[in-house]
């Protein structure tokens, strides 16, 4: 009998994965660490290797952790040049392993450090994405773009809200300054596009130089891709908000630490690759300095999350405990930009 990781009851699945035709036998599992969000499982039997992805443990966002949205928006783009895992099946019965599930291919990769030709290669994958017309792969209908940036607004104050447990100076501030200046969008950007709503070097495989997977698309949705791109380039700024890339990895992608916060790229190279997907992707840079100061407030939230559910003792794996220390200087950041 194998011990059961935290999160998944090997028995009850492989009996599941069993009559779906996936694996034969006993299972084994481990836990990808390094995630902060949904639970990710590198999931064997006796032949084949798959992930398995559930939502975390204990104090679940009612729209954050969402199975059935990220095996869509995956199983959607499997044929694009967007590289994702291909998806085998989604579970919504709770009463398999406690929670929503579903598998997919594991990749081989891991998250080698971001050097200057890997974040060219990054940003144009992210173009790449939101070149995509989004009813071209049946995801006309996956969000609702008109109004998107004030219900961006709106909905991280809900979720700051949900889980806020001590002050953090200039929290509601930003937030009132987001949404008194919310840009208008002009009309290279009325067409919506697919957005990650969460990309990051942390949330991809690489292996020989090129991406070969881009993972985690439970944030995904339609809307303006300028929010993917200003987040992507405020985690690029220092190793501490992504501790996945702060070095290299092993084969499965388990996220390695951070050395401190010393700057993952030369600072001007932000501007560098703004300019790369502005060219790539024709679109209007001008108001950009607001969507930096939303990633501010929107990773400002997510670690604030993360740090309330480790201090209720809800999280699994390592490198938790000094998350909620980034939640101030992210809220500095982006009053500096609005």
């Amino acid at each position: 009998m194998y011990a059961d990781p935290p999160g998944l009851d090997l028995a009850r699945l492989a009996g599941h994965l069993r009559r779906a035709g996936l694996t034969e036998g006993p299972l084994t599992a481990e836990l990808i660490v390094g995630g902060r969000s949904n639970l990710t499982y590198v999931v064997r039997d006796a032949e084949r290797t798959y992930v398995v992805r559930r939502p975390p443990l204990g104090h679940v966002l009612a729209t954050a952790h969402d199975m059935a949205r990220e095996h869509r928006v995956m199983s959607a783009l499997r044929d694009t040049a967007v590289p994702v895992p291909r998806t085998f099946h989604l579970c919504r019965d709770t009463e398999v392993i406690g929670a929503p599930f579903f598998v997919m291919e594991h990749v081989e990769g891991g998250q080698p450090p971001l050097t200057p030709t890997l974040a060219h290669a990054l940003v144009d994958v992210l173009a790449a994405l939101h070149s995509i017309t989004p009813g071209s792969v049946g995801l006309g209908d996956f969000g609702r773009p008109e109004g998107f940036l004030e219900r961006q607004v709106t909905r991280w104050r809900r979720q700051l809200d949900a889980s806020r447990s001590r002050d953090v100076p200039g929290f509601d501030d930003l937030c009132e300054r987001l949404i008194r200046d919310v840009p208008e969008p002009p009309p290279d950007r009325a067409a919506p596009a697919i957005l990650h709503g969460d990309f990051k070097l942390g949330n991809t495989l690489v292996a020989g130089g090129e991406v070969r997977a881009v993972l985690d698309w439970e944030m995904s949705t339609l809307g303006d891709p300028l929010t993917d791109l200003a987040l992507f380039l405020l985690y690029g700024e220092v190793a501490a908000l992504d501790p996945a890339a702060g070095r290299a990895v092993g084969a499965t992608g388990a996220a390695g630490e951070a050395d401190g916060a010393a700057p993952l790229l030369p600072i001007e190279a932000g501007a560098e690759l703004a300019a790369r997907y502005g060219e790539a992707s024709g679109r209007d840079l001008s108001r950009f300095g607001w969507y930096v100061g939303l990633a501010c407030f929107k990773l400002a939230v997510i670690a604030e999350g993360i740090h309330f559910r480790h201090a209720m003792g809800l999280t699994v794996g390592e490198g938790f405990a000094g998350i909620g220390e980034q939640v101030a200087p992210l809220v500095a950041r982006g009053l500096m930009e609005v």
